[in-house]
């Protein structure tokens, strides 16, 4: 029996393909064919969990005061660490009764949050390329979504003179995500100053993305949104300890920011989850409380492998900026190549698997987006099978 007549809601119908769901298939089947894949299409970090934060999570899991059902805003020793180490770390005040809300991982938050606020209708402020959830949460809401493009040219980031003045006397929200996802940019805190200052003269909430943060290089110290005067009376940050501290699989992030903007997320998350198990908030305790020495080699081990990286991409003829930030390069295509057809190309013929950049919206075609995620000997081989299958930035590539 068919069930034809039961189809999803048009909120639902009307989202293109995951591209990370898609490439999950094609991983499938090269597996099946028997290939060694080098993966370096997720955002997943290759790390183990800092042994301080398993011990802490195992000696709580035994502790049945924390098998019931969390606070729905999240423990309050959980919201102090939030906020301690937002001062500790960017010198911001926050009041953790009510300026701060723990969240089942930042994709999770992000996209409740577009939920909360965004009517049918409501125009929304979206940079292309950005991380899906930040087009895909407005567009589940029904908002209609005004593309911002970023280039090479403007070193990735909004520019806002270009907003035609319409277009912000109607926008209600506008979400952006410096160091970015998938560009690696990076913005000046001159940026986050303008950008405050336009969404105070239009009233426009600000969402900022955070969360790779503490992944930074070579002395550059990334700024917190709400590091900038008057950002808090209008805006929210996200952050998550999946990067930081090697826990994506744990789905422990937090938003921070203007209490009203905070609550009425909350409000939303109360009809929908009971929040983060307890013992993964003592969990993700540790994890904020960790010595900033902890930051430091992680940060090294991505920045060896960013310089490894970008050495092996220059022998094969691409020009890639070193980046002050994230875990990913953003490497142009071959010119002539999508970057859909070239990343299938690459994991067709050689097993390694890149993210295509339309997957981050239109404004990512032409590029894709390398993670580093393995050790700069399986980066090695992925630049060598490159090599062996003659793929290299060229006009000749473009036949690849």
């Amino acid at each position: 029996m068919t069930l034809d007549w039961i189809q999803p809601a048009d909120r639902v119908r009307k989202l293109p393909p995951y591209v990370f769901a898609r490439l999950d298939e094609l991983k499938a089947r090269a597996r099946e064919r028997g290939l060694d894949l080098i993966d370096l299409g997720m955002g997943n970090p290759d790390g183990p969990t800092p042994q301080p934060v398993v011990d802490a999570a195992r000696l709580a899991l035994q502790d049945a005061s924390n098998h019931g059902y969390p606070p729905f805003e999240g423990t309050a020793s959980f919201r102090q660490a939030i906020t301690h180490w937002y001062h500790r770390r960017y010198g911001v005040r926050l009041d953790p009764d009510g300026e701060a809300l723990p969240l089942l991982g930042s994709k999770e938050g992000i996209t409740h949050l577009a939920m909360a606020y965004i009517n049918p209708g409501d125009t929304v402020l979206v940079p292309t390329p950005a991380y899906p959830a930040h087009f895909r949460g407005p567009a589940i809401a029904g908002g209609h979504i005004v593309d911002l493009p970023l280039t090479a040219e403007n070193n990735w980031l909004i520019d806002i003179s270009a907003i035609p003045e319409a277009v912000a006397q109607r926008a209600k929200v506008l979400f952006f995500n410096y160091p970015s996802n998938p560009t690696a940019a990076t913005a000046p805190r001159e940026f986050f100053e303008e950008i405050v200052a336009f969404a105070r003269h239009y009233n426009i909430l600000l969402v900022h993305d955070l969360c790779y943060a503490e992944l930074a290089f070579d002395g550059y110290q990334p700024t917190s949104l709400l590091e900038i005067p008057g950002a808090k009376d209008i805006g929210v940050e996200f952050h998550t300890l999946s990067k930081t501290y090697n826990m994506a699989g744990w789905r422990v992030g937090f938003v921070v920011g203007n209490r009203h903007i905070i609550q009425g997320l909350r409000t939303l998350k109360t009809n929908l989850d009971y929040g983060i198990f307890a013992a993964l908030q003592k969990a993700a305790e540790t994890a904020l409380a960790l010595p900033d020495d902890l930051l430091e080699t992680v940060q090294t081990r991505y920045r060896t492998r960013r310089d490894f990286l970008i050495e092996g991409f220059a022998s094969l003829g691409w020009t890639v900026p070193k980046t002050l930030a994230t875990m990913y390069l953003w490497v142009p295509c071959p010119p002539g190549m999508g970057s859909t057809d070239f990343a299938l190309s690459v994991l067709e013929r050689t097993g390694v698997v890149l993210t295509p950049g339309n997957a981050f919206g239109q404004g990512g075609e032409g590029y894709v987006r390398v993670s580093l995620i393995a050790d700069c000997d399986r980066l090695g081989e992925a630049i060598d099978r490159l090599r062996q299958a003659g793929i290299r930035y060229a006009p000749e590539a473009a036949t690849v």
